[in-house]
């Protein structure tokens, strides 16, 4: 869900230290669930990393056809998945805006006629296949539009008030309306929903919205479904490590997220980022990927920019997302430098210009997809922090898997710091990525770092 106060009902309450999570308070209803105590994933999704697609805004048409115009620019950037925000239809009723929130479903069976045909997706599908690339789409599962026809032909399927009434599920998602997970003809009605669109388009998987407001059990019982038909990936928007059990392959890591912005923004030091790294490898199951980003649909609209988050910090915080355990996430345009607040419920193209951003995200996502070190769950290696003298500004660590290894750091910082690094694990011979320069690392390194300057050495 993408409106203002989509923050407030996302887990942010959520304190990785502590683990007290976000719950629902509706009661389960007995379902099957899938046996197995962890959820295995498609062997294709090691060494991916992920792209937002925005279609709306992704071109002044807006549509499939001219999205998949684009398709071999990002197979040549390192994209692995496509993430496809909701491609239903739109509700009418208490629409927000001209156009509405893609997130208020007026139809789960159908595709929204601004995008293009059922055909038309079928095609793009065919095409990110074609490439070698993967293709999941948003699933809100949460809520429907006002206008969705199951309101008349399932009455009962919806949360009402003491007068009987449909409710927002949230007080100012006033264009959606919360279904009732008691019910367990809606549960069946959504598995269904869920299979017809891997079925007969073929798609990989779901981003699923607001997961976490969604009873786990459903998504325990949805996720063997999908699996019979093909071996799918679902990625959750929530942080609850449960999830990881036996229905989702990744989910958020907000909490993350939000220490870099506040790193950023001089709020909190390196000392944030290390301790919720370190609580994560004890919360979440060792082979849980969590989805790294400095934006998304909802950041970018609603709480600014990289650019007004991170300042001169953007770039080095893009690389961490692409180095530290999990996968990396680019919305649509941050490749062009996007550098304005994308109106959500109205028509705002995307400004697509050559950007150095695009040869950045290149060689991150390249080298994710070729170094073992830096894949996906325990395909990759574990993050070892390497001990520094400035530890307070400068992030360094090493990763190692196999024959692969990389030494990282980088400084998180508005001044310039001079570094000694203590220890022997990140000694050796490297190639440093972005300067292509071969380096000697020698245990009691040091080093300058420039304000926000990052050195990525790979071996």
């Amino acid at each position: 869900m993408i409106l203002n106060s989509i923050q407030n009902a996302k887990p942010l309450i959520l304190s990785l230290a502590v683990l007290f999570f976000f719950a629902c308070d509706r009661q389960s209803v007995p379902v099957p669930v899938a046996t197995r105590d962890t959820v295995i994933h498609p062997q294709w999704s090691h060494n991916l990393a992920i792209y937002e697609v925005n279609i709306r805004q992704y071109s002044e048409a807006g549509t499939f056809a001219e999205f998949e115009k684009h398709l071999p620019r990002l197979k040549e950037l390192g994209v692995g998945i496509l993430w496809l925000m909701p491609i239903q239809p739109i509700g009418e009723l208490n629409r927000k805006g001209a156009l509405g929130s893609y997130y208020s479903i007026k139809d789960y069976l159908a595709v929204n006629p601004e995008l293009g045909t059922l055909a038309d997706f079928k095609a793009l599908v065919k095409k990110i296949h074609e490439l070698g690339m993967y293709v999941i789409i948003d699933w809100v599962a949460n809520h429907s539009a006002w206008d969705n026809p199951l309101t008349a032909e399932h009455p009962e399927w919806y949360t009402r008030d003491s007068t009987g009434n449909f409710v927002p599920p949230v007080a100012d998602w006033s264009d959606v309306i919360d279904f009732n997970y008691d019910n367990p003809e809606l549960r069946q009605y959504m598995i269904d929903a869920l299979a017809y669109w891997v079925r007969e388009t073929g798609i990989d998987g779901f981003r699923c919205d607001v997961a976490g407001m969604v009873p786990t059990d459903f998504w325990d019982a949805a996720r063997p479904e999908l699996d019979k038909i093909k071996a799918v990936f679902m990625l959750a928007e929530w942080e609850d490590p449960d999830l990881h059990q036996r229905a989702f392959d990744m989910t958020y890591s907000w909490e993350v997220f939000r220490a870099m912005n506040a790193i950023a923004a001089g709020k909190k030091t390196v000392a944030a980022l290390d301790s919720l790294l370190n609580a994560e490898a004890q919360l979440y199951p060792p082979d849980a990927y969590r989805m790294r980003f400095t934006s998304n649909h909802d950041e970018n609209s609603w709480n600014g920019t990289e650019f007004e988050r991170l300042g001169d910090g953007a770039v080095a915080f893009a690389v961490l997302t692409a180095t530290i355990p999990g996968m990396p996430l680019i919305y649509s345009g941050q490749e062009a430098g996007l550098n304005k607040r994308l109106q959500f419920f109205e028509k705002d193209p995307i400004e697509w210009r050559d950007h150095p951003f695009a040869g950045i995200y290149a060689t991150l996502l390249h080298l994710k997809s070729e170094n073992k070190a830096l894949w996906n769950g325990v395909a990759g290696g574990p993050l070892v922090r390497v001990p520094n003298s400035q530890d307070k500004a400068v992030f360094s660590f090493v990763r190692e898997h196999e024959h692969d290894k990389i030494f990282v750091a980088v400084n998180l910082s508005n001044l310039e710091q001079d570094v000694l690094f203590s220890g022997s694990d990140f000694a050796g011979e490297y190639n440093e990525l972005f300067s292509k320069t071969r380096a000697t690392i020698a245990s009691d390194e040091s080093m300058k770092l420039k304000p926000w300057e990052y050195r990525l050495y790979v071996k």
